[in-house]
């Protein structure tokens, strides 16, 4: 190291030195001598090299600035002795491809792989925080901070072993706690990446001491191994399994179970020595040691063979449950008479509970008693997204706090209120794990998941416009990721989804599944397209051909919903029905009998306000909904007046004529949505549409004489156009067959832009010219989500939201020639609209706030530049998930007037939600 300047050498400390052996002086050199030496300011293709962070085995490592996400990162170049190497090095980028997969909250994620000239480097997770080495080097960890440290790792294992990859050097040194508590275990599976033998070499090879001692990672690595490594003999997971109770060995003892001067004394120990036990805190639960005597059992065979097992001692152990078995083992034998009483006594208890056998049975159900409760849920709630945990005690649902943004909230039926959720802001959607410890959601576009005893989120798959999930006991998530696809898999671990089922010809969108009791079939519906298409149907995770169970028809307004008694849950017309249904046989049978009345539904998702627990437990909600009205704000938020009465028939999407005196809306009526003209001056109300469909979203010609909007009376949502003077039918604009929605009318009334949700790319923007040839174009249709755009006064530019940043943000760019898109928010956005004037922006942030854009046009306008955005005001808008999910089709609450006026659609003050009605044993009512 003398060859090296002195700052240009890796820093390392006394705990670094004083955990490596004295009679290993190479090891400090291997560890911390770089074979190559970028310096700040080096360029390896987007990334700029900030600042060194430590080097190894496996190359230096360096904190970097991604370009091109404006992110910092961590580099790891690769050492000479592996970039100099073509088939080490293609082995290496496949396995680091395989572990770019394993995608979990607690593994430091691959990026990618950087080639530039001679360099190879490996994009990672930039993770701050202490390695737990640095922590364990200050003296043992205290045993519940241990344990939470512990489970995450294991968390971490089980995620990967289900995906095939071990870790093979998983020690301290390769975990990192963040301040927060999270941990990350990090160089998942490229000890094997880095095995110098081909794969048909001896496994003794793969040790990762042998392996790292010639390239120069810390001779440290050896306490680690297993046994059956420490022999040269293969290996599997239980290796990792074996690494692990050392791991946990260590935080509790603040050193390690197999210790020695050379890694010949440490390999010896390993293979002949037992831990000194006594070392353990005097408070380690009986639990925690036998699950180290299990972990470090020396036969492989009699080790712990799943890492899920240990994890879930841990998880028992942090929550106090009772060890009977445990106990029972570590407690002195009773003497013989108090055993023999002992036996007596269970004998008196097993005659008594025999002889009662009668009166502990549960009644009949035409003897069980139906109990209903209400319970009030705070905030706005979105009224059909809730969903009961298996146990029927908890209930999660979609809210909006005044002020804060949609997200999912948790009522204990054991606390007089719910509690906000962190971490699922714009989530929508949940489905509970089988064990209810979690439950699945979506958010911005992406399938996630939640651990509620440790707040941990993870993003699991893209989902642009998700149309519900639902979660195995074996662990298989099946979900709609979209609005026009068929359903995805994917393990609940994360991993890469996988089609589970097909559209049939001219079908749209399997939605809303559910596991039937086997794990293996579910239940899905459709409700677009032509009759034969339309239903309730059964698949498999086997594959094979769906089957359909109910038409259409029978199933009512929404999906409907099975229910462990074997009962079909279904809503029509408000009236909540149940009919007896064969899950092994798949038989329907009986006629619908009503169980409740006035259940609210969603049209425009065809989802029921009912949710119904494992355990029978029915919660539904009733259909009052919320009051809306039309109203006029200043740029402070100053109420200036008021547009038509209140109105509880789902008031949505205003669009205000250019000469601002007539509005269009969508408004429900029955089972579907029309669009509505409201007077500004008098306030009345008149029908324009009445088809049985949906028709949604209208949308004002700059003329004033037509209006563009969705309807579903084509069996999927189209495109129609109806002129106001005269009884002119309405024509059709864009006929073919995938869902879309008008986001704006060009102010020379040449173009209708629109949003096109496609299976392969999302949610793209198009154009459908209203004259001549008329044949819609794309004019956005990348593989992220493009939505709610605008058009500039002068049609020269759009305005639209975007998701290609990792979250919704505003961007504009020419229209419709080419161009790039320019970023406008600074922290998320939705509904952006132009001024009329044409050089101001405005957009809704996630906070609820409307936010201002000033623009800098040039003389021509061939240009345009935005300044910073400025808030104005909090904005309460009308509440309901087709408006707030990513992906809907739905437009902004709100329209702007010539003078700059601002009409928002709101919800009216006072409202008090209808709460949720939970009812138990409701199947009492079913004939038998």
């Amino acid at each position: 190291m003398s060859d090296w300047p002195e700052e240009k050498r890796f820093p390392f400390n006394a705990r670094d030195r004083a955990r490596i052996s004295p009679s290993e002086p190479s090891a400090l050199e291997h560890r911390y001598t770089p074979c190559i030496l970028l310096s700040p300011g080096t360029r390896l293709g987007p990334y700029e090299i900030l600042s060194a962070l430590g080097a190894g085995g496996m190359g230096e490592v360096y904190r970097a600035r991604d370009a091109k996400l404006n992110r910092d990162v961590a580099l790891k170049v690769l050492p000479e002795s592996l970039a100099g190497d073509p088939d080490r090095l293609a082995r290496f980028r496949r396995e680091a491809q395989v572990l770019a997969a394993l995608n979990h909250p607690n593994i430091g994620h691959i990026y990618g792989f950087e080639d530039s000239g001679a360099t190879h480097a490996l994009v990672l997770e930039l993770i701050e925080g202490p390695t737990l080495a640095e922590r364990i080097a200050d003296g043992p960890i205290p045993l519940d901070e241990a344990l939470a440290i512990a489970r995450q790792i294991a968390d971490a294992l089980e995620a990967a072993h289900e995906h095939g990859v071990m870790h093979r050097d998983l020690k301290p040194a390769n975990v990192k706690v963040r301040e927060d508590g999270t941990v990350k275990v990090l160089d998942f599976g490229l000890a094997k990446a880095l095995d110098p033998v081909s794969a048909s070499s001896s496994e003794a090879m793969n040790s990762p001491t042998l392996m790292a001692t010639q390239l120069g990672v810390i001779i440290g690595t050896a306490a680690y191994m297993a046994p059956e490594q420490a022999r040269g003999k293969g290996t599997d997971r239980r290796a990792d399994i074996w690494a692990f109770g050392v791991v946990l060995y260590e935080m509790l003892t603040g050193r390690r179970p197999f210790d020695g001067e050379t890694v010949t004394d440490v390999m010896a120990s390993i293979v002949q020595r037992e831990p000194d036990w006594s070392r353990l805190p005097s408070g380690t639960p009986p639990r925690v040691h036998r699950l180290l005597r299990r972990c470090l059992e020396k036969d492989v065979k009699r080790r712990i063979r799943d890492i899920g097992d240990a994890r879930l001692d841990i998880v028992d152990t942090i929550e106090a449950k009772p060890d009977i078995g445990v106990g029972a083992a570590a407690r002195p034998s009773p003497p013989r008479g108090r055993w023999l009483m002992g036996w007596a006594m269970l004998a008196t208890i097993a005659f008594l509970v025999l002889a009662g056998a009668r009166w502990l049975r549960p009644p009949p159900p035409s003897a069980r008693t139906v109990s209903r409760l209400d319970v009030l849920t705070p905030s706005t709630p979105d009224p059909t997204v809730f969903a009961v945990s298996p146990d029927g005690r908890q209930i999660v649902f979609t809210a909006q706090a005044q002020g804060d943004v949609w997200r999912l909230w948790i009522r204990s039926l054991d606390q007089p209120t719910a509690r906000p959720v962190s971490g699922t802001e714009d989530g929508t959607q949940p489905f509970w794990s089988p064990d209810g410890r979690g439950f699945g959601f979506f958010a911005s576009g992406h399938l996630k998941r939640l651990d509620i005893a440790t707040g941990l989120v993870q993003t699991l798959a893209n989902a642009g416009a998700p149309r519900g999930g639902t979660w195995s006991r074996q662990g298989v998530i099946v979900f709609a990721p979209g609005a026009t696809s068929g359903l995805m898999r994917i393990t609940a671990s994360g991993g890469q989804p996988s089609p589970v089922t097909k559209l049939l010809p001219k079908q749209y969108t399997h939605r809303w599944p559910q596991f039937l009791p086997d794990g293996n079939r579910f239940l899905f519906s459709t409700f677009l397209g032509p009759p034969e298409t339309r239903g309730l149907f059964v698949a498999s995770l086997d594959a094979g051909e769906p089957r359909r169970l109910l038409s259409g028809d029978e199933i009512g307004d929404s999906a409907p919903l099975y229910a462990p008694s074997g009962v079909l849950l279904t809503v029509g017309r408000g009236v909540l029905f149940a009919r007896r249904f064969d899950p092994e046989h798949l038989v329907v049978t009986g006629e619908p009998e009503p169980i409740a009345h006035g259940v609210a539904s969603e049209n425009a998702m065809f989802r029921a306000a009912m949710s119904v627990s494992a355990n029978g437990v029915l919660v539904h909600r009733g259909g009052g909904a919320e009051q809306r009205q039309l109203v006029w704000m200043d740029r402070t938020g100053r109420v200036l007046g008021r547009v038509g009465p209140p109105d509880d028939r789902g008031l949505a999407y205003p669009s205000l004529s250019r000469d601002g005196r007539r509005v269009v809306v969508s408004r429900a009526i029955d089972s579907g949505s029309d669009i509505w003209l409201l007077d500004v001056n008098r306030g009345a109300f008149s029908r324009l549409t009445s088809d049985p469909g949906n028709d949604i979203g209208p949308l004002w010609s700059p003329d004033g004489a037509q209006i563009v909007f969705r309807s579903s009376r084509t069996g999927s949502f189209d495109l129609f156009v109806k002129t106001l003077s005269g009884a002119a039918e309405e024509r059709p604009l864009v006929v073919d067959g995938r869902m879309k929605a008008p986001m704006d009318w060009s102010a020379d009334g040449g173009v209708v832009l629109y949003v096109v949700l496609d299976p392969v790319t999302g949610a793209d923007l198009w154009a459908a010219p209203v004259v001549g040839e008329r044949k819609p174009y794309p004019v956005l249709d990348t593989s992220f989500d493009e939505m709610d755009a605008h058009f500039s006064p002068d049609g020269r530019w759009i305005v639209y939201r975007s998701n290609e940043s990792g979250r919704f943000e505003i961007y504009i760019r020419p229209f419709p020639g080419p161009g790039g898109s320019q970023l406008v928010s600074t922290a998320g956005g939705q509904y952006p609209r132009w001024h009329p004037n044409g050089q101001e922006l405005f957009y809704v942030a996630p906070d609820g706030q409307m936010m201002s854009v000033p623009l800098d046009l040039s003389a021509n306008r061939q240009s345009i530049a935005s300044r910073s955005p400025v808030a104005l005001f909090p904005i309460h808008l009308a509440s309901g998930s087709y408006i707030t999910s990513a992906g809907s089709a739905g437009r902004a609450q709100y329209d702007i007037a010539h003078d700059g006026r601002f009409l928002i659609n709101v919800a009216v003050e006072g409202y008090v939600p209808p709460p949720l009605s939970i009812v138990l044993n409701w199947d009492a009512l079913l004939k038998k």
